[in-house]
């Protein structure tokens, strides 16, 4: 997870029901050492284009459709025990099992969408900075981006102080199923500005934050937490947010300390213990490479779903049955190309990007995540890309048909010994 102070801020929102929802052709930044209009930083599409998209989708919705889209809060809540609350809007949306997880500045509105083509039910915006967002209109309007199929969404944030947070929480409840609380960013950015994990050292604060968003929200509240060491420190701190109101729990299996993924693996056993000691659903987050991974631990946790992150961004295609070749080593006789690879995914997100602008720097990072291994075959296409001061659409798509003319081929394969799929209703 990259700094917030590097987060830009200017991402393309649909909800352009105002004048205050219509964004600029030019984009800046709250960091004050960049230039004010870095190029990466700029719309990869003229707004104008956006707000006729936005006025198509709006005029032709019925009014269920509308509905949905405005976000109209969910009433029936009300009334009923908390734990039963938390399983009726699980229940309610489906009980999704395959999530997106929030990635800041890769997992926004076009990259969510990708990953809901193939098969991600749910899927979390990356993380926003509730002070940042209740203060800098323009924040706002660019960070959170969302459209009538990004659905079910949880919105995250930051945050260490209850009651702005609310404030934040309050303007996008009517736009997603969960507002999140960032409780497992481990990044010194997160240590410097006392959220994420380091809120661990405050369970007090954490408990008066939850309570302060369950008591006040439509939407209900959920949290994403990573383990103690101890794993009784775990169990009671999911227990404690569980009494605030939290109505689910997202376990990241590792500790604060454990940053690096590939080294050190999560701890899928501490997340069956939250699991067996909360009530609420719980997700698990953490080596989820293929879905031989989410059937795993799905039983080894008896969790309600799972989180992917890293191996997204090379593989959008995870949860519908795809994997990379570095997941099939060993296995070659028992899987095939499944005639899809990372630049099919690429060419895809480039025409969602077309239609949900977002900032050039967000697409050079998913080019890079998505192209890595060809570019190590073709080093000078790589160099040529990155000699871009200023990317365009035409570019990128040149440069795809650039890789297949010189016959790259790195297709994503399928078992051919299917694991069975994994229902959303299951």
């Amino acid at each position: 997870m990259r700094s917030l102070s590097n987060s830009h801020l200017y991402l393309k929102t649909i909800f352009s029901l105002r004048n205050s929802f219509m964004a600029s052709s030019f984009t800046q930044t709250l960091k004050p050492d960049l230039p004010p209009q870095d190029l990466d930083d700029l719309l990869c599409s003229h707004p104008q284009k956006q707000r006729q998209d936005e006025s198509s989708s709006l005029t032709g919705s019925n009014s269920n459709d509308s509905k949905l889209l405005l976000g109209s809060p969910t009433g029936y809540l009300s009334g009923e025990s908390r734990i039963e609350r938390a399983w009726a809007h699980w229940t309610k949306l489906g009980r999704p099992k395959l999530i997106v997880a929030p990635m800041v500045d890769n997992s926004e509105l076009p990259f969510r969408l990708l990953c809901r083509k193939y098969g991600a039910d749910a899927a979390y915006t990356p993380m926003l900075h509730s002070r940042i967002f209740t203060e800098n209109e323009k924040y706002r309007n660019m960070e959170f981006t969302t459209c009538q199929e990004d659905r079910p969404l949880f919105v995250q944030f930051c945050a260490n102080d209850p009651d702005v947070l609310l404030e934040a929480a309050r303007r996008v409840e009517p736009y997603c199923d969960y507002v999140d609380l960032n409780l497992g960013c481990p990044q010194r950015i997160a240590r410097r500005g006392n959220y994420g994990a380091f809120l661990m050292d405050n369970l007090p604060l954490v408990k008066a934050i939850v309570e302060k968003l369950a008591s006040n929200l439509q939407v209900p509240v959920s949290c994403k937490i990573r383990i103690f060491p101890n794993l009784q420190d775990t169990i009671n701190y999911a227990r404690m947010l569980e009494d605030a109101g939290c109505s689910l729990l997202a376990v990241h299996g590792r500790t604060r300390d454990e940053k690096d993924g590939k080294k050190f693996r999560a701890n899928w056993s501490a997340i069956s213990a939250v699991k067996n000691a909360v009530r609420i659903p719980v997700l698990a987050n953490g080596n989820i490479r293929h879905m031989e991974d989410v059937n795993n631990c799905l039983q080894e946790t008896g969790v309600e779903g799972v989180l992917s992150a890293e191996t997204l961004l090379e593989n959008p295609a995870l949860f519908a049955g795809f994997r990379t070749a570095e997941w099939i080593e060993g296995q070659e006789e028992n899987t095939r190309d499944g005639n899809l690879d990372q630049a099919d995914l690429l060419v895809d997100y480039l025409k969602l990007c077309e239609k949900y602008p977002v900032p050039w720097r967000m697409i050079r990072s998913h080019v890079h995540k998505l192209l890595g291994d060809w570019f190590k075959i073709h080093p000078h296409i790589r160099e040529d890309f990155n000699a871009q001061s200023k990317l365009t659409f035409e570019f990128l798509y040149n440069m795809v048909e650039r890789l297949r003319e010189l016959q790259v081929k790195m297709p994503l394969y399928i078992k051919d010994s299917h694991v069975p799929a994994i229902s959303s209703n299951a």
